[in-house]
């Protein structure tokens, strides 16, 4: 279990990370964040889709093509624990080396963004506090890691849930003899 779930945690950290590199690569050349969300959480969801295919690869090769709700979920949850640790440490390098004032840039256009979209005042500075709270929390490294597995871990831990529910097969169950013959 370990090498399927190393193998298949490393390509979906592999890609998710490369996305998100291009993604913060994107953020700082279009002043206006165009698309970047939206290519960020598709790059989240093709990365982790490799959590389906090492359940289902650990499941068939492994496992006599039978794994229960439980296995599967602890393996696709072990896959996206490793993808996302991958992703962690490829943000934590990107940000201290490459891009010490994202939360600056992110910030700046958070409020142009709510300005922009008509926000009163009391809105504006509600927004204002939290951007700030969340630049006091980004001093800090342990937050700067709490925060990005929150960013990315959710997302994966629902993909193996949903992959583990289509693919639990019990024993006895064969698929290679529901072949038809005519």
């Amino acid at each position: 279990m370990k090498k399927n779930v190393l193998v298949f945690g490393l390509i979906a950290g592999a890609i998710v990370s490369l996305m998100m590199v291009f993604s913060v690569i994107a953020c700082y050349n279009d002043p206006n964040y165009m698309g970047n969300m939206f290519l960020g959480y598709a790059g989240m969801l093709v990365a982790f889709s490799f959590i389906f295919i090492g359940i289902k690869n650990y499941r068939d090769k492994y496992n006599n093509k039978t794994i229960t709700f439980g296995k599967a979920f602890k393996v696709g949850l072990l896959i996206a624990l490793v993808a996302s640790t991958i992703y962690v440490v490829v943000w934590l390098f990107d940000f201290y080396l490459f891009v010490p004032d994202f939360m600056d840039k992110y910030s700046a256009h958070v409020l142009k963004t709510t300005q922009d979209a008509g926000a009163d005042a009391a809105t504006l500075s509600k927004k204002a506090a939290e951007m700030e709270q969340f630049r006091q929390w980004y001093k800090n490294p342990l937050m700067v890691i709490l925060i990005t597995y929150w960013e990315v871990l959710p997302i994966g831990a629902a993909i193996a849930l949903i992959s583990a529910l289509i693919l639990k097969r019990k024993k006895g169950k064969d698929t290679s003899s529901m072949i038809t013959h005519y």
